[in-house]
Parts: C-alpha cells; sequence; structure tokens
C-alpha cells in the first residue's frame, strides 16, 4: 500500500513536473527589448509624405509669412501636435508663439555731413528711417571689444552717434593683436561680428552706428537695389521701444568725408563735424506665430533640447505661381512631426526622454531669420542658460546635384563649432544606426555660402548654444515653383529623420549634459 502510493504520487509529480517543462517557454518567453531603435522605426517614408503632400500643397500657398498660407501651417501643425497628444510648450496651452513684425519700406532721405548731402544709395544705405541731428560723431575704430582690449574705453556713448570700420587690430609685424597670431579672429568674419558691433553699442547706449566696411559695402548695395527695383520693404521684428537705433552703412567716399584718416588711423576720438539723418519711411504690421510643443523631461525636466524646423516659405512669385516649399522646409517640418511622435511612443511606454524636448517650428526664417530671433532674443519660452543644444532641420529630402558619391548623405553644419562632445555624440550615433556619409564641405569656415549663418540654428549659436544644422544642399528647384512634394526622396528623408531623433534620444538621455568647451568666453 505505501509503495503503491509511493508510486502514483511520484507518477503524478513527474507529470506535472513534465507539463511544467512543456510550458515554460511561454511563461518565460522575454519580451523584445524596447530601445530607440523600436521607436525610430515609427518614423517611416508613408507618413513623412503623407504629411508634406499636405504641408507643400497648393492650398498652403507658399507659407508666404503673415500670410493666409502660413495660417494654414500654423493650424495643420497645431492639430498634428493635437492629435498625438503632445502639449503645447506654453503654461496657458497654447501652440502658438506670436511674433510681432513690420515691413518698412525702403526708406527716403539723405545724410548730410556739413551742409553737403548724400543721397541714400549711392554713398549710404539704411533700411529703416531716422531723424536726428548730431553735432559730433564719436570714432572707435574697429568697434571691438574683448577680454583685455577695448575700442571704447574711456568714451561716453551716451545717445551718440559713432563711426566703426571693418576688421581688428595687427601689430607691427603683422600678426592680429587679439590672437597673437596670423589668424584672424570672428571680428574680420562680417557675417558674425556685425551683430556684434552692433550689440556692443547698443549696449553701450549709442544712438547709431555708421559702418565702414569698403569689402562688404557692395554686398548692401545690391540688396538695396533690388529692394528698390522690386519695390519691396524688409521685414523684422517690430521695436516698439522708443528711440529706435540706427544701421547706417557707409562707403569710402562718405567715411573720408566724416574722417580722411579713416583708413591709416584707428585710434579712438570724438570728430566735431555736423551730421543731420533726414531718411523717411513707413511701417506696415505683419503678424505671424511660432509653433512650439514640448514633451517633458522624465528626470531632468528643466534642462531642455530644442530641434528645430522653419514653418514658413517664399509664397506666390509674381507671376502667380505657387511656391510649395516641398523641401524648403516642408522637409524638415515633417520630419520634425515624425520626431515628435517617436518621443511621445516612448512616453507611452514608460521610455520617455530624461531631459525635455521642444519641437520649434519657427516663422519668418526667409525674412532673415526672425521667428528664432524672436525667440532666443526676445522671448526665449525656456531658459537659454538651460538649453543644452539645438538640432536645426532645413532640407532633407533633396539630393544636391553638385555633390558626388553615395546619394545616402547629409551636410552637417556647426557639429563641432561650440561642442567637442556633440559632434562626437554625432558621429557615434551615426555609426551605431544609421550609416550616412556625414558631410562636412559646408561646415568650412571659408566656404563662400555662408550657410552656418543662413539657418536658425545660428540664433541659438549666438547664444553658445551648441547646435547641429542638417542639410542636404541646395538644387535648381531651390526658391522656386518646382520644389514640389512629388521630388522628395522619401527614403532618404526617412533615415535623415532616423538620424536625428537618434542623436536627439542621445543627448537627452546622457548622464551629464553637452558641455560647450568652446563657447565664447
Amino acid at each position: 500500500m505505501k509503495k503503491t502510493l509511493i508510486i502514483i504520487i511520484g507518477l503524478a509529480w513527474a507529470c506535472n513536473s513534465s507539463q511544467k517543462t512543456v510550458s515554460s517557454p511561454e511563461v518565460q518567453e522575454k519580451a523584445p527589448e524596447i530601445t530607440s531603435e523600436t521607436y525610430a522605426q515609427t518614423i517611416t517614408e508613408d507618413e513623412l509624405k503623407e504629411h508634406l503632400y499636405i504641408y507643400a500643397s497648393d492650398d498652403f500657398e507658399g507659407r508666404e509669412t503673415g500670410e493666409p498660407g502660413q495660417k494654414k501651417a500654423v493650424e495643420y501643425l497645431k492639430s498634428e501636435y493635437q492629435k498625438l497628444d503632445v502639449p503645447a510648450a506654453k503654461s496657458d496651452n497654447d501652440y502658438f508663439q506670436i511674433v510681432p513684425l513690420e515691413i518698412s519700406k525702403l526708406p527716403v532721405g539723405k545724410l548730410t555731413v556739413d551742409n553737403k548731402d548724400f543721397l541714400i544709395g549711392e554713398h549710404v544705405l539704411t533700411f529703416n528711417s531716422a531723424n536726428s541731428i548730431f553735432n559730433e560723431v564719436v570714432y572707435v575704430g574697429y568697434g571691438i571689444e574683448e577680454d583685455e582690449y577695448s575700442d571704447y574705453e574711456g568714451m561716453d556713448l551716451k545717445d551718440k552717434l559713432i563711426l566703426v570700420k571693418s576688421g581688428e587690430p595687427k601689430n607691427t609685424d603683422g600678426t592680429y593683436k587679439l590672437s597673437g597670431t596670423d589668424e584672424a579672429s570672428i571680428w574680420s568674419n562680417m557675417s558674425e561680428s556685425l551683430s556684434k558691433r552692433i550689440q556692443l553699442a547698443v549696449d553701450k547706449g549709442a544712438k547709431g552706428i555708421l559702418y565702414y566696411d569698403p569689402e562688404n559695402f557692395s554686398r548692401f548695395k545690391r540688396r538695396f537695389d533690388y529692394m528698390r527695383t522690386n519695390d519691396s520693404g524688409r521685414m523684422s521684428l517690430k521695436n516698439d521701444k522708443d528711440g529706435d537705433f540706427s544701421s547706417i552703412f557707409i562707403d569710402e567716399a562718405m567715411a573720408e568725408a566724416i574722417f580722411p584718416n579713416v583708413n591709416d588711423d584707428s585710434e579712438k576720438k570724438v570728430i566735431e563735424t555736423e551730421i543731420a539723418l533726414d531718411f523717411q519711411s513707413s511701417n506696415d504690421a505683419v503678424e505671424s506665430e511660432n509653433v512650439v510643443a514640448i514633451i517633458r523631461g522624465s528626470e531632468k525636466p528643466n534642462e531642455y533640447l530644442v530641434i528645430s524646423s522653419h514653418l514658413d516659405h517664399i509664397g506666390v512669385s509674381a507671376s502667380g505661381e505657387i511656391n510649395n516649399g516641398a523641401d524648403d522646409d516642408g522637409s524638415g517640418t515633417v520630419a520634425l512631426l515624425e520626431i515628435a511622435e517617436a518621443f511621445k511612443k516612448a512616453v507611452e511606454d514608460g521610455n520617455g526622454p530624461k531631459r525635455s524636448i521642444v519641437f520649434l517650428h519657427v516663422t519668418g526664417e526667409e525674412k532673415g531669420l526672425l521667428g528664432s530671433q524672436y525667440y532666443t532674443d526676445v522671448e526665449p519660452l525656456f531658459p537659454l542658460d538651460q538649453t543644452i543644444a539645438n538640432l536645426n532641420i532645413d532640407m532633407i529630402g533633396r539630393i544636391d546635384p553638385k555633390r558626388e558619391g553615395d546619394r545616402n548623405y547629409i551636410y552637417l553644419i556647426g557639429s563641432d563649432k561650440l561642442s567637442t562632445e556633440l559632434h562626437e555624440l554625432s558621429e557615434d550615433v551615426n555609426k551605431e544606426y544609421t550609416n550616412l556619409e556625414l558631410d562636412y564641405t559646408y561646415n568650412d569656415e571659408n566656404d563662400p555660402n555662408r550657410f552656418y549663418y543662413r539657418s536658425d540654428h545660428y540664433n541659438f549659436a549666438k547664444n553658445n548654444i551648441p547646435i547641429i544644422f542638417y542639410f542636404n544642399g541646395t538644387h535648381d528647384d531651390y526658391h522656386r515653383p518646382g520644389d514640389t512634394p512629388d521630388k522628395i526622396n522619401y527614403d532618404l528623408l526617412e533615415n535623415r529623420a532616423r538620424l536625428i531623433f537618434y542623436t536627439a534620444w542621445e543627448i537627452a538621455n546622457k548622464e551629464q549634459r553637452i558641455i560647450a568647451d568652446k563657447a565664447a568666453k
């Protein structure tokens, strides 16, 4: 009986054990590991194409800043973020950051030096109205202030008109005084230094600046002549402050009329001469919007990665043709929507980013980077000192016909300008996930195209925020009606958008924030 019972119990145990062995693979089978690749796969050709055929359609009329087509564009972006349940960045749950703009009609008038008139458009150029009389001009040489060097030391600039020339000082041996070497500093780079010179003058209380740059005066004049021929105004951020600052560009004849030794003498001094500014213009108000959404960080919500693209384009041509802007910058816009969707899916799975991701669609890029300038210089929705990086997407759907080599490439600009760490992270991410050819042709400081200064990342970079600008280069349809959705390479757009997502993922989830080791002190 005992023996029989033991046998029965043994058989029962064996049976039960066998059943567990058979069923255990189902019970113990591991779920697929969820990684950044899981979410990157949600960025697809089909969805990018679906978005772009709407966003770059004729219905949006080329998305000219402030025009009805641009209003349709911002409403589309708002509705897509609402569908994704990605909240607005503003605390009042408003996706729109109003950007007040104005169009200044090209001024008419003159500048008078000791009763001698210089008509606008000849020896003197300005793009805004100005009406003032000065009994003296403060000459500050190169108008530089950096570290121990200052062209302003001991000079009273309050409500004064100042004269500044381009370039930077040299030692007697021909080396540059600021660097102590043969290498020029950014002060010799007009694209980067002009705004710095103007801002210095503003900060020191000056009323206006006469900027003498013989190498670039013709460039300013070409722009002036184009606007005069086309009867077009200049769009800018609206300035409601009293006592507007005047920026005036002068040629050699004008400069020497004020100070005959301007080319040879760089010592600061007060020049006793009467100068009258008489430039008349009219302004038309324009209201436009940035669209801004956010995914809050799970661990470091007060550190922000901004991913940007511009939502505008150049509208309808004089002949009535619509410039759809599928590549410029419809491609960046729809990529940003897909990247936002990928991060949102990660949040839903409990794998949201450690840091906050700001999705910034800016207006007025085609008018002079105005939407991003407003965001950085006037109303940052999040503190710039807590903004760890900006990834800017501007034209990533086409192939540069001038480029030779693998079609699966992307131009990277600026990744190494401010942060060694960001550049290395970008390289590592690409090698691990996407294997695009990263082409740095336009990252060259001497590149004549000056693309580093021509898209919205620059307004972040000038504030010492590390940036990467993603760009496919120009093509025959650039700023033409032929930039249509059917010419986009959607497989490339997918892969490039995924690269940006992977890069954003790594930046947002790093233990320590990106360091701007090359930032200006």
